[in-house]
């Protein structure tokens, strides 16, 4: 809602500019609520946690989070009158063409993710906050707030905006991994996430101002067209300003050497949240990276193509090795190895936002993008949900502590199994495969051959821990010490929520399966 404040604000303040220089146009603006109700529901169904928060009494503050669940489904459902596309608002009142808002169907596309995967997030940590006596208004409050900017920042088009959208989704987010109070790791997450956040920011603010100078204008589109032929006297500034701006947004995308944070900050964080940074958090910075290079930059292709290029390069090289030297019986390795998994899928995502600036189609190249995070979305927090159901009786949640989980729990060690042969991109993920291979023909089409075989060495590194983990899950339960007999598998009750989570996931992964080209023909409408 601030952002969206802002942006008025901003479009008001050029309109009155042009309205003094020529003498035409309307101050008043009318606002497509329409278009701007999937985040700023969100944003409403976040104050109304709060301030129930103070009403309702402890005993029945579970139902706070049965109020923002129905929220982000009342969000996600506002998207149906705009699934055209063809949306903008908080245009300039002299220029119609250029508007702060668009709800365009890369936007709409990226907002069924942010908001699904906040859903999920939100099933995943219905019982947490009970169990775990997590402040449960400040929970659900923080977790609504940080999905309404994430939902604001694609169909955001101007500098102003998405730097607002982007601190609104990351600020919650810094409140959340630290929310378990009293506990070491939690805060030390919370700092660490906080510190390499603020300098990242300050960095990126740097880089808008920059353009700012260099172009005289905040709005995408006339950033854009400002570019095509700078003062050659801003020149350097200018290709200073693209550079420091896409540094922030690396950092959001946890692309090496910018994620550093990452593991410890999964590891302190509730394990929802957890989840929740690995598929919103990315989601985040991705559209954001997308956003300024397609729509701002796009004839400054020569300086964050190869940027981005081997951006992804190291960071896929540098997550995947990470994720190979996890040892099984160390202390929340089961996270580490998501984590570390997290950064080498980052950077094949990556790979054809680098491409699009060779491509001669770069749409379909964004596209690539796109359904690849369709994929990893579903999958990714399908993992976590398992691994949360572990960790319910196994706190050091070790890969080691999956050894027998088909004996204890069938259905779930099968759905795991499935989600992590979906991330390495083997049958019958077969969604993880088509993904790949649309990244990988996405860097071939753009003529970044080394790009590609980077990418197809990383995806055989990653196949061993995939591997070797899906094996764990099969594997007889370890011997009891005294009988020498295999120790009984524990059969807790599993919470409602937490299994709905990993079968909507499953469901998706599996019909994603069945047909991968359909995840495709959707992200192909997804473009700016």
């Amino acid at each position: 809602m601030t952002a969206l404040a802002a942006s008025a604000g901003s479009a008001a303040a050029d309109g009155t500019a042009t309205q003094a220089a020529g003498g035409v146009g309307s101050l008043v603006q009318s606002v497509d609520w329409v278009a701007i109700a999937p985040p700023t529901l969100t944003a409403l169904f976040a104050l109304i946690v709060l301030v129930a928060d103070l009403f309702v009494p402890e005993r029945r503050k579970p139902v706070l989070g049965w109020i923002g669940i129905a929220g982000l489904v009342l969000a996600g459902l506002s998207l149906l009158p705009i699934l055209k596309g063809d949306r903008t608002t908080f245009c300039l009142t002299g220029h119609p063409e250029v508007c702060s808002y668009a709800a365009d169907h890369f936007a709409v596309v990226i907002q069924l993710l942010v908001l699904g995967g906040a859903l999920l997030t939100a099933l995943l940590s219905v019982n947490p906050v009970k169990d775990q006596k997590l402040p449960g208004g400040e929970f659900w409050f923080l977790l609504l707030s940080s999905a309404a900017g994430a939902a604001l920042l694609p169909a955001s088009r101007d500098l102003a905006t998405l730097v607002i959208a982007l601190e609104v989704a990351s600020l919650p987010a810094f409140a959340l991994v630290g929310i378990k109070r009293g506990d070491r790791l939690s805060s030390e997450a919370a700092l660490k996430f906080f510190l390499s956040s603020v300098t990242a920011t300050a960095v990126m603010l740097l880089g808008v101002s920059f353009v700012y100078a260099a172009t005289g204008s905040l709005h995408l589109v006339q950033v854009a067209e400002a570019l095509t032929h700078p003062d050659p006297r801003l020149d350097v500034l200018a290709k200073t300003g693209v550079a420091l701006t896409l540094v922030g947004f690396a950092f959001k995308t946890a692309a090496a050497p910018f994620h550093f944070w990452v593991p410890d900050t999964y590891v302190g964080a509730p394990l929802p949240v957890a989840a929740y940074l690995s598929v919103v958090g990315k989601a985040v910075g991705f559209s954001g990276l997308i956003v300024v290079t397609v729509e701002a930059f796009p004839s400054y292709g020569d300086v964050w193509g190869p940027f981005l290029a081997v951006l992804a390069a190291l960071t896929m090289t540098v997550g995947n090795v990470a994720a190979l030297r996890q040892r099984p019986d160390r202390a929340h390795s089961a996270v580490r190895l998501l984590a570390w998994s997290s950064v080498g899928q980052a950077g094949y995502l990556l790979v054809p936002i680098a491409s699009a600036a060779y491509a001669d189609d770069a749409a379909h190249a964004i596209g690539s993008t796109v359904a690849y995070a369709l994929m990893y979305a579903a999958v990714n927090l399908g993992a976590f949900a398992v691994a949360a159901l572990v960790a319910r009786t196994h706190r050091q949640n070790r890969i080691a502590d999956y050894r027998g989980l088909y004996a204890a729990h069938p259905v779930y060690a099968l759905a795991l199994g499935f989600f992590l042969l979906c991330l390495a991109g083997l049958p019958p993920g077969i969604i993880g495969l088509f993904a790949k291979v649309t990244v990988f023909s996405a860097a071939v089409d753009a003529g970044l051959a080394w790009l590609a075989v980077v990418m197809a060495v990383n995806v055989v590194i990653a196949l061993y821990y995939y591997l070797q983990w899906t094996a764990v899950l099969f594997r007889a339960p370890e011997a009891a010490p005294e009988s020498g007999e295999a120790a009984p598998a524990a059969r807790p009750r599993v919470p409602a929520a937490l299994a709905t989570t990993v079968g909507l996931t499953a469901l998706v992964g599996i019909a994603l399966s069945g047909a991968p080209q359909l995840v495709l023909r959707f992200a192909s409408g997804a473009l700016l």
